[in-house]
C-alpha cells in the first residue's frame, strides 16, 4: 500500500503523510455490526483523569470483528474492504452462503471476491482460511491467533503483524511472535493463514498536533519542565539534569525496566522477547 504526501500549503502539511485509500471499496453499511462505545477519555466515574494524555478524540463507531472465526464449514466471500477507525489495519466484510455477514481483519493479499473458510482441519493453506494450529504446517505465517481455545484471537492482530509456526511438542505448538518471543500455544487454538495487511501504517508521519488530538492523544509535558513536587525530574535552574535515570512521575524506571509479574503462563515461554 502506497504512502501519499501532500502539497505544503501550510507548514504542518509539509511532512504529513498518510496511506493511500484506493484499496477501500466501501463505507460501513451493515448497521447491526456497528456499535457506539462511550469514550471515557482517561477519566473515572468522578470525572478525574486516571490515565494521562488521553481524550475522547473524533467521534467514531466500533465495528464488531469476528475474532473467533468459529463459522466452520461455511464458505464466505469477501464483499468489501473497509476502513476501521479503531484499528490500524483494514477490515473485510465477509458474506457467507447462509446469509450471515461478519467483519474480519484483512490479511495481506485478500481482495474483494476471494473465497475463505474456517474449519478444524482439511483446508488449503490459503490466505484468509482459519484452522487449528495443530493442523497448520510448520513454517506457515499466521495471524489472529487464540491463546485459549474458543476465546477469540489475542495475538498478531495489528497492521503487518504475524507469527510463525516453528514446531510441535505434544499438545502444544511453538510460535515465534512479532516481538521475537518464542512460546507454546495449545494446538487446539485457531489461527488465520497469512499476515495482517496495511503493513505501511508504521511509516505514517502524523505531521501536526491536531491530528494527534483527533486520535485521542493529548499533549505530553516533559518532566524536566515541572516543579519538583509534580515530577522527580522537576526543579533546578535552567535545563538541569540531576543524573537520575529517567523515571515516571511515580518513580518507576522507564527505559527497559521489567514490570511483568510472575504468571502461570511463564512456563509456556521458551525464550523471552528481544529488547
Amino acid at each position: 500500500m502506497a504512502i501519499k504526501s501532500y502539497k505544503p500549503y501550510t507548514p504542518s502539511r509539509r511532512y504529513m503523510t498518510n496511506l493511500d485509500s484506493s484499496d477501500i471499496t466501501a463505507k460501513a453499511g451493515v448497521r447491526s455490526l456497528l456499535v457506539n462505545i462511550s469514550r471515557k477519555a482517561g477519566r473515572n466515574s468522578n470525572g478525574r483523569i486516571t490515565s494521562r494524555h488521553k481524550e475522547a478524540g473524533a467521534k467514531k463507531l466500533y465495528r464488531i470483528i469476528d475474532f473467533k472465526r468459529n463459522k466452520f464449514g461455511v464458505e464466505g466471500t469477501v464483499a468489501t474492504v473497509e476502513y476501521d477507525p479503531y484499528r490500524n489495519c483494514r477490515i473485510c466484510l465477509v458474506k457467507y452462503t447462509d446469509g450471515d455477514r461478519r467483519y474480519i481483519l484483512q490479511p495481506k493479499g485478500l481482495n474483494v471476491g476471494d473465497k475463505i473458510m474456517a474449519a478444524e482441519a482439511g483446508l488449503d493453506i490459503k490466505t484468509g482460511n482459519a484452522m487449528k494450529l495443530k493442523n497448520i504446517p510448520v513454517g506457515t505465517l499466521v495471524h489472529n491467533i487464540e491463546l485459549s481455545p474458543g476465546h477469540g484471537a489475542q495475538i498478531a492482530r495489528s497492521a503487518g503483524g504475524y507469527a510463525q509456526i516453528m514446531g510441535r511438542d505434544g499438545k502444544y505448538v511453538s510460535l515465534r511472535l512479532p516481538s521475537g518471543e518464542m512460546r507454546y500455544v495449545l494446538g487446539e487454538c485457531l489461527a488465520t493463514i497469512g499476515t495482517v495487511g496495511n503493513e505501511d501504517f508504521a511509516n505514517i508521519v502524523i505531521g501536526k498536533a491536531g491530528r494527534s488530538r483527533h486520535l485521542g492523544i493529548r499533549p505530553q509535558t516533559r518532566g524536566s519542565a515541572m516543579n519538583p513536587i509534580d515530577h522527580p525530574h522537576g526543579g533546578g535552574e535552567g535545563k538541569t539534569n540531576s543524573g537520575r535515570h529517567p523515571v515516571s512521575p511515580w518513580g518507576m524506571p522507564t527505559k527497559g525496566y521489567k514490570t511483568r509479574k510472575k504468571k502461570a503462563s511463564d512456563k509456556l515461554i521458551i525464550s523471552k522477547r528481544k529488547k
